[in-house]
């Protein structure tokens, strides 16, 4: 039984939506339609309802739909266990620009407010590459898994980023006092313990719950994090600790001066992924297998947070993830879907692919651009 969904869903001036309006049943929702009509807006619009920049990662000005004298906005009632809430956020214009505004249940509130209400798990195409793409790829998407357990996790990850990025800058610059030094290394320090922390327990958590899982169609993964060891050299200290990682940011100034980069630090992780069976990493894994990895992973990570004490069943977007599935697996996932208590949206060409879900979830046809049939069956 679902027990965190939206039931209702209002766009207005996002991308190719002028008006949309969704009435939603607490079911799996399927959006089809032709490419380019906007099914994959609507999903980023609900990614929105988060703090962050949503799905595809752009400025929040880019969603504005091209021509309209007023930024965009989202809408949405949002139903748990514990009541049905409305939620909303968009764009204020003011006179430098723009700034994003938050309410919930009327009110005015901050991006953060949204992240206690919601958590939100995604798979996008963008997202296929990441096992043979940069290192720096897989960081952001496992501190997108960190973040929907621990909402603190962004404001820990952005703070260590530009505490390190003013540090670089004095030591590009030459002759900074030590005093200025020292307190941006204890800021790093701080907001670096935090976030490895962080991302340690999620990893705990993922593994725990892959290791627990019963067999299915997608393979168990073999997931470590990498880079710790070096920080571990760094600071002369294992288990690394805050103190420890102060002292050891410090003894790296000669060598970051010189390399006009921070060397060492959490920023330097990496997500290793493997074929648990196979013992095979995922990067030489073909492409079919490194699709079926990655769902396996979301559905993995989709029910840590639901069994998270302190964070309700997720929202789970899936845009295009049944296109390069055999049947087989779209089957195995559609049934795990509808076994999860928070509501998937998933997006699609052909509503052929979605035919397993039967009458277990509802579905919208997109029929053009900006145009949406509204209706459920």
């Amino acid at each position: 039984m679902i027990s965190t969904a939206l039931v209702h869903l209002s766009l207005s001036r996002f991308r190719s939506h002028t008006k949309t309006e969704l009435d939603i049943e607490p079911k799996p929702v399927i959006l089809f339609g032709a490419n380019g009509v906007g099914k994959t807006n609507i999903l980023e619009a609900v990614s929105l309802l988060a703090p962050g920049r949503g799905l595809r990662r752009k400025p929040l000005s880019d969603a504005t739909q091209r021509g309209s004298l007023q930024p965009w906005a989202v809408h949405a009632k949002l139903s748990r266990q514990d009541g049905v809430f409305s939620i909303g956020t968009g764009l204020e214009a003011v006179s430098n620009g723009h700034r994003r505004l938050v309410r919930v249940d009327g009110s005015h509130a901050s991006a953060g407010a949204l992240a206690q209400l919601m958590r939100q798990v995604w798979l996008t195409p963008a997202q296929d590459r990441i096992f043979s793409g940069a290192r720096g790829l897989r960081l952001k998407f496992f501190d997108r898994l960190v973040f929907s357990l621990f909402p603190e996790h962004a404001k820990a990850v952005s703070s260590y980023e530009k505490a390190m990025r003013q540090r670089q800058k004095l030591l590009d610059d030459g002759g900074a006092e030590p005093a200025w030094l020292d307190g941006l290394e204890q800021q790093m320090a701080q907001f670096a313990f935090l976030l490895m922390q962080n991302r340690n327990q999620t990893m705990q958590r993922l593994i725990q719950e892959i290791e627990t899982s019963p067999d299915s169609a997608f393979p168990k993964a073999d997931l470590e994090l990498v880079g710790e060891d070096e920080l571990a050299v760094l600071t002369a200290k294992c288990p690394i600790d805050e103190n420890a990682l102060r002292t050891g940011f410090g003894r790296s100034r000669h060598n970051d001066a010189r390399a006009g980069r921070c060397l060492t630090g959490p920023h330097r992780a990496d997500l290793r992924v493997s074929w648990a069976v196979k013992q095979m990493p995922a990067s030489e894994c073909s492409t079919g297998e490194q699709k079926a990895l990655l769902v396996g992973l979301t559905l993995a990570h989709a029910k840590a947070v639901s069994a998270h004490q302190q964070a309700c069943a997720p929202i789970i977007l899936l845009d295009e993830a049944c296109a390069h599935l055999d049947e087989r697996r779209r089957a195995a996932l559609i049934d795990e879907l509808c076994q999860l208590k928070g509501q998937a949206w998933l997006s699609g060409t052909d509503r052929s692919l979605f035919e397993h879900f039967g009458n277990r979830a509802q579905f919208f046809e997109i029929k053009e651009t900006g145009a949406m049939s509204g209706q459920a069956s």
